[in-house]
């Protein structure tokens, strides 16, 4: 895909663009700088255009290792807690 192809982006995506380059020429920023600053928002806010699924993990695998995370952060805390408490007694 040659450089500033926007082939790979979806129409919502596209969207999205046009609208903000629209808000910047509002404001008087040149036309190709607002093309720019559009599309570098539109890539910040959804990681740019389509992406394949090969080779991502599943929204549900990140959601349990998130839990799991957080359950250890929990037993620590609640240990520590527990340790505090006898030694201040």
């Amino acid at each position: 895909m040659p450089r500033g192809d926007k082939d790979s982006y979806t129409d919502k995506q596209k969207r999205k663009a046009e609208h903000i380059e629209e808000g910047y020429e509002d404001r008087g920023v040149p036309k190709d700088e607002a093309e720019r600053r559009a599309w570098a928002t539109v890539n910040k806010e959804t990681g740019g255009g389509r992406k394949t699924s090969t080779g991502r993990r599943h929204a549900n695998a990140r959601l349990e290792e998130r839990s799991a995370e957080h359950q250890k952060r929990s037993d620590a805390a609640r240990k520590g807690w527990e340790t505090r408490r006898r030694g201040s007694a």
